[in-house]
C-alpha cells in the first residue's frame, strides 16, 4: 500500500512551499544528494552545510565585519561635539584657559616691568649717578690739589679738607660700585683701574706736597706728572664707567616702559570668545543674559582696563622721571666734569710758570666745548655747549640754579682772562697769581668765581635728583598691584566662565 505523501515516514517527501519550484527529478530537499538510507555518501558528495561554488562562479559575498569604535582624544572630541553638553564642556574649558591665562601672562608681564622699574630706582640710576660723582670728585681732587699747591704754605684748612674728602668719596664710591656690579659686567674693567690708579695718584701728590713745602722745584714736576695720571688715567676710566652705567639706565628704562603687547592681544581674543559663546548660547536658547558669563567678560574688561591704567601712570611717571631728571643730571654731570678740567688747567698754567703753553690751550679747548666761542653778550641759552645744554634741559626747578652758574662762569671768564693777561702781557706772575687764587681773598678771584660757580651747578643737580625721585618712586609697586589683580581677576573670570556654563549643563540632567 501507498505511503502517503507528508505523513513523515521514511522515505516520504515533504511538500514544497508554495512558490517554489518544483525540485530536479532526483534530487532530494534543501538540495542534498539522494542516496539510500544507511549508504555510504558519493565520492565526492559534500558534507551538509554551504554547497561548494560552481566552476566558474562568482565567490559568495562577505558579510562586513562590525568595525571597532575610534579611540583617541581626536574621536572622543569629535564624539563630545555632537552633542550640545558636548560642546557646553569645550567652551568652558576653553573660556577657562582664555581667562587664566589672560591673567597669568598680564601678571607676568606687568612683573617684569615692576622689575625694571626697580632697577632704574634702586640700581641703574644710583649707579649711573655715583659714576658720575666719581668723575666729578677726582677733578674736582685734581683741582683742589693744583690750588693747595699753588698756596703753598698758605693752603687754608679747607682746601686741604676738600682735597682729602674727594679723594674718600672717590674711593668709597668706586667699592660700593664694584659690590653692586657682577663680575661678567663691563664695569668691573674701569672699577679695577680706577681702584688701582688712585692710590698711587694720591702718592704723587703727596710727594709734590711735601717738595713744594720744601722749596724743592721737583714739587712742580710731580704734581705735573700726578695731574697727567689724573686726565690720562683716572678721568677716562671714570668717564668709561659713567658710560656704560648710562647705558645700564636706558636699557633699564627702556624695559620699565615697554608696552605689553601680548597682555592686550591676548585680552581681544579672550573677550571675543566670551562674546561669541554669549552670542551663540542667545541664539539657541533665547536667553538674553548668562550672569556667569557676563561676570567673565567683567573679569576681563577690569583686568584690561587696570593694564592700560597702570601702563599709562607709570609709564607717563617714568617718562617725567627721565625728561625733569635722569636725563638732564646727565647733561649736567658732564658740564661740572668740564668746568673743573677747566679750572685744572688754569692752576696748572700757573704750576708751569710759562715753562709750557699745553694748559693755557686745554683750558681753551675746555672752555669752547662749555660755552662755545660766543661771548657773554650771548645768552648761554643760545651758546653751543654742555652748560648751555644743561641749561637747557633744567626743569624749572633747577632754572634759577643753572642761571646762577650761567652768570658765575662768565665772571670767571673775565677775571681768567685778567690774570692771564698780568701774566703774559705784564710778565706780572704774582699779580696773576693772586687774580686767580688767594688765602685770603675770597670774593675778587677767578678761584671765587669758579667756587660759585660750582656750588649753583651743585644746587641744580640736587634738584634734579629730587623731581627724578619724586617721580619714579613708586612706580614698581603700582605695577606691581595691578599683576596681582589681573592674575586674582583671571582666575574670577575663569570660575565665572564655568560657574555660567554649568547652569546650561544642568538642563541637560
Amino acid at each position: 500500500m501507498a505511503t502517503p505523501v507528508g505523513n513523515g515516514a521514511p522515505g516520504a517527501a515533504f511538500p514544497a512551499r508554495p512558490g517554489t519550484p518544483p525540485a530536479a527529478p532526483g534530487a532530494a530537499a534543501f538540495g542534498a544528494p539522494t542516496t539510500a538510507p544507511g549508504a555510504p555518501a558519493p565520492r565526492g558528495a559534500a558534507f551538509p552545510g554551504p554547497t561548494a561554488p560552481r566552476p566558474g562562479a562568482a565567490p559568495p559575498a562577505r558579510r562586513p565585519r562590525a568595525t571597532a569604535p575610534e579611540r583617541g582624544v581626536r574621536a572622543r572630541l569629535a564624539q563630545a561635539t555632537r552633542t550640545p553638553p558636548g560642546r557646553l564642556r569645550i567652551a568652558g574649558v576653553v573660556l577657562a584657559v582664555l581667562t587664566v591665562a589672560f591673567g597669568g601672562l598680564t601678571a607676568w608681564q606687568l612683573e617684569t616691568r615692576a622689575q625694571a622699574a626697580d632697577r632704574v630706582v634702586s640700581y641703574s640710576q644710583p649707579l649711573s649717578r655715583d659714576a658720575a660723582e666719581i668723575h666729578r670728585s677726582l677733578a674736582d681732587a685734581a683741582t683742589t690739589a693744583a690750588s693747595g699747591f699753588l698756596l703753598a704754605g698758605a693752603e687754608p684748612k679747607d682746601v686741604r679738607a676738600r682735597y682729602e674728602q674727594d679723594l674718600a668719596q672717590a674711593a668709597k664710591l668706586i667699592s660700593q660700585a664694584a659690590a653692586r656690579t657682577t663680575s661678567t659686567s663691563p664695569a668691573q674693567d674701569s672699577l679695577s683701574r680706577l681702584n688701582q690708579q688712585l692710590p698711587v695718584y694720591a702718592g704723587l701728590v703727596e710727594s709734590a706736597r711735601a717738595d713744594n713745602r720744601q722749596g724743592i722745584p721737583l714739587g712742580g714736576a710731580y704734581l705735573r706728572y700726578a695731574s697727567e695720571q689724573m686726565q690720562t688715567v683716572l678721568l677716562p676710566a671714570a668717564a668709561e664707567l659713567n658710560t656704560i652705567e648710562n647705558h645700564e639706565l636706558v636699557t633699564d628704562y627702556a624695559a620699565a616702559r615697554s608696552t605689553p603687547w601680548a597682555a592686550y592681544g591676548l585680552a581681544v581674543l579672550t573677550l571675543a570668545a566670551l562674546g561669541w559663546v554669549q552670542l551663540t548660547l542667545f541664539r539657541r536658547t533665547n536667553r538674553v543674559f548668562n550672569v556667569g558669563l557676563l561676570g567673565a567678560t567683567a573679569a576681563v574688561l577690569a583686568g584690561t582696563l587696570w593694564l592700560a591704567v597702570a601702563g599709562l601712570t607709570t609709564g607717563s611717571a617714568l617718562k617725567q622721571s627721565d625728561h625733569e631728571g635722569a636725563s638732564p643730571l646727565q647733561a649736567l654731570n658732564s658740564a661740572r666734569v668740564d668746568v673743573l678740567t677747566a679750572r685744572l688747567a688754569e692752576n696748572l698754567n700757573l704750576v708751569a710758570r710759562g715753562s709750557t703753553a699745553t694748559y693755557a690751550t686745554q683750558y681753551d679747548d675746555v672752555t669752547k666745548r662749555l660755552a662755545g666761542t660766543a661771548g657773554k653778550g650771548t645768552p648761554m641759552r643760545d651758546r653751543a655747549g654742555t652748560l648751555s645744554n644743561a641749561l637747557i634741559l633744567a626743569p624749572a626747578a633747577a632754572g634759577p640754579s643753572l642761571a646762577t652758574a650761567a652768570d658765575q662762569y662768565d665772571v670767571w671768564q673775565d677775571r681768567y682772562r685778567k690774570a692771564r693777561s698780568a701774566e703774559v702781557d705784564n710778565a706780572d706772575y704774582q699779580g696773576a697769581l693772586n687774580a686767580t687764587v688767594s688765602a685770603t681773598d675770597t670774593t675778587e678771584t677767578a678761584d671765587a668765581a669758579f667756587n660759585a660757580t660750582d656750588r649753583a651747578l651743585a644746587q641744580a643737580a640736587d634738584a634734579e635728583q629730587a623731581r627724578f625721585t619724586a617721580y619714579a618712586d613708586g612706580t614698581a609697586g603700582d605695577l606691581r598691584l595691578a599683576a596681582g589683580a589681573a592674575a586674582v581677576l583671571g582666575l574670577v573670570g575663569a570660575a565665572a566662565a564655568l560657574r555660567g556654563l554649568g547652569r546650561r549643563l544642568a538642563e541637560y540632567r
